[in-house]
């Protein structure tokens, strides 16, 4: 296709920019550790090179001790911090690339408990995600704030930063100043709309006097605070104005914070889904205007800079790190493309752990699994073309080796096919499609409809034989089980499902399937499980959002239970806690009860035959489905071909 703006520079002050796409801001979950400095350097150098993004953001870097958001941040306070981001910067201009610092304080957000310095914000009030309410502070303190934010602008530009960002969104410090939601103070910082945009147009007074004129100074603002009774439509625009007449560059707008109980950035919004809020903002301000959230196509991104300035696509570059590269020479079908699942990047950031990403395992790891042909070729052969297989395959073709896989079904993807036919994750097609493209392009022979014996892959003579025949369904001992369907078979369309149902079982695959029932039809649907709650094993930053649609569409949910037997009319309970037996009508039952490994015991003679084995994604553990484990299992045996074991097994953190 040909692009109409994507590639386009734009100019801000002093710096061009080759292009209209922002790396936005993404904390990686290994800032400020001294043993993780080359995995962090490595991860901006990657996507710095030529055609990469015009400008990148850094995660949020503090610019006071009690404004870190947890484990692991940058400080501008810190001198050793600040060799880490000269160094930093030097590495991505040595690519060509260009790198802002976000000017980052957490006000209450901030984990206390793992800081060990008592949060602070406008006023005193806890946030429904933490524990502790934060301290008030007092004009000095809000005085000595100003002054670190000024400090912090001074410094990002001395160690070597293109431009700084000024955190003003998703309900941070800044925010919180801004909102009547959590400032109802009543001296000069508080009040009325205008005494609470003081602070935050303080800050970015401050912030433009230390940096100069000539400096590129970005203001991240909050189009949409999505919590009760916070800054309205019409607030947002004035104070929109009032930042451009304050001297800021662009306009970078956010949507939600993080209490929000509306989702934002998971795969069940839609794409751009929030756009609106940034071209009415454009409608009010003449300096340019970012547009955000949920934008993962390069193509959906040229149709936005029809009427925006720049737009942001930061988990776009975890999932590929060539995705302008590719955009440029028209190569699309290549592109990794971001599903929005946030299992290995935000899940991962909130729960103090290295963000990496689900279809890419390889973010995070630049530094050491690095594209470079091995040093001995190897034969490979993979039997299983779900994700785990499928990536398998894909990395040892890009390192060089021959690799042919074998999938016993008419099509890759796995488990993947079912998921891609429930209407909340409908991205999976991209990761089914990139996987098709990538193995078509490194010249992997796959073989569909096939399950090869041990004869057959003995005759090969393989260097390495992976095991990625994926799981089944498990089928729990109940009595009539026979009467109940598998969700494979409906999610495949194989079976009819009535009016009511029972879904027995209420994880990810439960939750998933009430999805796909909700979508196509009128069903009354009740998810049992024996013991626990609904939707264990979700990730944390989308469980909530999933659940609470479930619930919005009348899903309904039973626990502490015992099943009895399945009946023609439905199912046999007994309740744990009462002891009371209990039949409940329905005209379907469906097993959504986990899985089992599927494999075949007539390859434990490939090891006993000399060749190396390795067992991957469900085949190795089969459990509640665990995509992102698949893939990184698929990846790691490529990348660190000395991990793979061949006689034990062990569990290996994704």
């Amino acid at each position: 296709m040909k692009w109409k703006s994507l590639f386009e520079p734009i100019n801000i002050r002093n710096l061009t920019l080759p292009n209209r796409v922002m790396m936005g801001s993404m904390h990686l979950g290994i800032e400020g550790i001294p043993e993780k400095e080359d995995a962090m350097i490595a991860f901006y150098a990657e996507r710095a090179g030529e055609n990469g993004p015009g400008l990148m953001v850094t995660g949020g870097i503090s610019v006071s001790p009690e404004g870190d958001g947890g484990h692991h941040f940058l400080g501008f306070y810190r001198d050793q911090d600040l060799k880490t981001m000269n160094r930093l910067t030097t590495s991505v201009h040595k690519e060509g690339g260009r790198i802002a610092a976000q000017l980052f304080h957490a006000g209450r957000y901030a984990y206390s408990e793992l800081t060990g310095i008592p949060s602070v914000a406008p006023s005193p009030l806890r946030s429904p995600i933490h524990k502790e309410a934060p301290t008030e502070l007092s004009e000095l303190d809000i005085l000595n704030l100003l002054e670190s934010y000024a400090e912090a602008g001074r410094k990002a530009k001395e160690v070597g930063f293109d431009a700084v960002e000024i955190m003003g969104s998703e309900g941070y410090l800044i925010n919180q100043f801004l909102s009547p939601t959590t400032n109802k103070r009543t001296d000069q910082w508080g009040g009325s709309f205008e005494k609470r945009t003081r602070f935050p147009l303080a800050v970015l007074q401050a912030v433009r006097k230390a940096v100069g004129d000539d400096y590129p100074v970005i203001y991240r603002l909050s189009g949409m605070d999505l919590v009760p009774h916070s800054t309205t439509h019409e607030e947002t625009l004035a104070f929109a104005k009032l930042v451009e007449e304050n001297d800021a560059d662009l306009l970078n707008i956010g949507i939600g914070w993080h209490e929000s109980t509306t989702p934002t950035i998971s795969m069940m919004v839609p794409r751009a889904g929030f756009i609106q809020i940034a071209l009415d903002i454009k409608e009010e301000v003449a300096i340019p205007v970012i547009g955000s959230n949920r934008i993962n196509d390069p193509v959906l991104a040229d149709e936005l800079l029809q009427k925006l300035d720049m737009v942001s696509m930061a988990r776009p570059f975890l999932a590929d790190s060539n995705l302008l590269r590719k955009s440029k020479n028209q190569s699309l079908d290549q592109i990794n493309t971001c599903i929005a699942c946030n299992q290995a990047c935000l899940d991962h950031a909130f729960e103090g752990k290295a963000v990496s990403c689900l279809v890419n395992p390889r973010a995070g790891r630049e530094h050491k699994w690095v594209y470079k042909k091995a040093n001995t070729l190897k034969k490979i052969l993979v039997i299983g073309g779900g994700v785990a297989g499928l990536e398998a395959a894909r990395s040892h073709a890009e390192l060089g080796h021959t690799v042919v896989l074998y999938e016993a079904s008419e099509a890759i993807g796995g488990q993947f096919n079912l998921a891609r036919r429930i209407p909340i994750k409908k991205e999976f097609d991209e990761t089914v499609r990139y996987y098709t493209t990538e193995l078509k392009r490194l010249g992997v022979t796959v073989n569909l409809n096939h399950k090869p014996s041990t004869e057959e892959l003995l005759e090969h003579s393989p260097d390495l034989v992976v095991l990625a025949t994926g799981v089944v369904p498990r089928k729990p001992v109940i009595s009539g089980v026979e009467r109940a369907v598998s969700y494979p078979e409906v999610l495949s369309g194989a079976v009819a499902v009535g009016k009511k149902v029972i879904i027995i079982g209420a994880g990810g695959i439960g939750c998933d399937l009430s999805h796909y029932l909700i979508e196509k039809g009128e069903h009354e649907i009740l998810m049992l499980r024996r013991n626990g709650r609904m939707g264990e094993g979700l990730g944390k930053t989308t469980k909530w959002a999933m659940l609470q649609d479930l619930k919005k569409h009348g899903v309904k949910f039973r626990t502490n239970l015992h099943y009895e037997e399945i009946t023609e009319e439905g199912l046999v309970i007994t309740d744990s806690t009462t002891g009371k037996k209990e039949h409940i009508e329905a005209d379907t039952v469906v097993l959504a009860a986990g899985q089992e490994s599927n494999l075949p015991e007539e390859y434990n003679r490939l090891t006993d035959s000399g060749i190396q084995v390795a067992v991957i994604g469900g085949a190795r553990l089969a459990g509640e489905l665990d995509a992102k484990r698949a893939i990184y299992e698929g990846a790691k045996i490529a990348f660190e071909p000395q991990s793979i074991q061949t006689k034990q097994h062990q569990k290996d953190g994704a």
